[in-house]
């Protein structure tokens, strides 16, 4: 039996699968391997990971039941930012105004060493470069957007309230307040994931599937992992990046999953809105778009608090029409038709942050959990606390992430 449950992750076609790949170089488990830090999970958590630790210059193994970059990553459409999910007004209510701007702080360092990380690299991965709309919603209205945006330049973030008249006038959305932030990104999630892998192959680490990760035996000098082939592998410290595959023995205290689901339009350059803005609203659930690999529009949302993946497949249908109508809805002149429909699984906390760092009870094993909209940030985040955690002398803002 696997450490972790075997979900079925993402039904459908992602815009991202239609484009050709460098391959990434993995092999068969065929007998006992020892590392200083042992991965589970090739996707794209498991990869920033690989690259900042084997960049520490410690040994890396990663192990995955799938093939690399297979499971959930491939249905994220990408927009990394550091607004989280939870307005910054409202995580404050949860954690005080001191904590909350550390959070949203920290998620900002992480996304931009993220892009700074891949022009190091040399590393593409459809990365752009865009500012972000934040509409009024059901979770803020005008007023509480106003809130928001003071809170926002109180934490140090560069923002501008508009009012319905330029919004209009910006992007020709009517009748809606929203927050303007600045040199946010989006990429192609299953490239970045493998070109990071790419990197951490070149310094040595290897790649192991199909591995499933049976046992886990930790101890206060190692931690053993026990395979359903047969080998087993030791390693200094164990990191569990199973995304939404939640392995036993890790806390999921105000944790679950849930179902989303997306569309990406043809290529229409000529009908984009003016400066290709990302937007979003403060909704729950919220609607967001996107563009995507030469003028498409990526567009999803409509997410539902259950993670039955036969119902959340059988939606797909009727969620496209639904992602249709309010794309249409909200941009008139786009052809808002999918020429590719999706939907997966992700995960949701309380308060629209991570869990990342120790896991309590096992010793020298590290799990990442609960990424939201956020996930490509919280990934970037999760490998800056575990490079510190694992090869360095801790990390600051370590007790912000720590399970409970």
């Amino acid at each position: 039996m696997s450490i972790t449950p075997r979900r079925s992750l993402r039904t459908g076609l992602s815009v991202w699968d239609s484009a050709a790949l460098l391959p990434v170089r993995y092999e068969s488990l065929r007998a006992d391997l020892s590392a200083d830090v042992l991965i589970i999970g090739a996707g794209i958590s498991g990869a920033l990971a690989a690259d900042s630790l084997s960049d520490a210059g410690l040994r890396v193994v990663v192990a995955d039941r799938r093939r690399p970059v297979t499971g959930a990553t491939p249905a994220s459409t990408a927009l990394i930012q550091y607004d989280l999910d939870l307005p910054l007004v409202r995580l404050a209510e949860r954690i005080g105004a001191a904590g909350a701007s550390r959070v949203w702080q920290r998620a900002r360092l992480a996304m931009d060493a993220l892009h700074q990380r891949t022009r190091h690299l040399g590393i593409d991965a459809g990365f752009e470069q865009y500012d972000s709309l934040y509409l009024d919603g059901t979770v803020l209205c005008p007023r509480g957007l106003a809130r928001e945006a003071e809170a926002r330049r109180g934490a140090g973030f560069e923002v501008t309230l508009l009012e319905p008249q330029e919004v209009e006038r910006r992007v020709g959305i009517r009748g809606r307040t929203a927050i303007l932030s600045y040199d946010q990104l989006a990429a192609d999630p299953r490239r970045l994931a493998t070109d990071f892998l790419r990197a951490a192959v070149s310094r040595g680490t290897r790649i192991v599937s199909p591995a499933d990760i049976t046992t886990v035996v930790p101890s206060s000098d190692e931690v053993i992992a026990g395979t359903s082939a047969g080998p087993a592998i030791r390693a200094r410290h164990l990191v569990f990046a199973t995304g939404y595959e939640v392995p036993v023995g890790v806390p999921r205290a105000g944790h679950a999953t849930a179902s989303t689901w997306a569309i990406a339009t043809r290529r229409q350059p000529r009908n984009l809105w003016p400066g290709r803005c990302m937007i979003w609203e403060a909704s729950d659930p919220y609607l967001y778009v996107r563009t995507a690999l030469g003028g498409r529009v990526v567009c999803g949302g409509e997410d539902e608090a259950f993670s039955d993946t036969a119902a959340r497949d059988a939606l797909l249908p009727e969620k496209t029409r639904q992602l249709e109508a309010r794309l249409a809805a909200l941009f008139p002149r786009l052809d808002p038709r999918a020429r590719y429909a999706w939907c997966g699984t992700f995960g949701l906390s309380e308060t629209g942050m991570p869990s990342i760092g120790p896991v309590p009870g096992m010793p020298n094993c590290f799990a990442v959990l609960g990424y939201g909209g956020n996930g490509v940030t919280f990934s970037a985040l999760a490998a800056q606390l575990l490079r510190n955690q694992i090869a360095g002398s801790g990390d600051p803002d370590g007790d912000l992430f720590a399970f409970r």
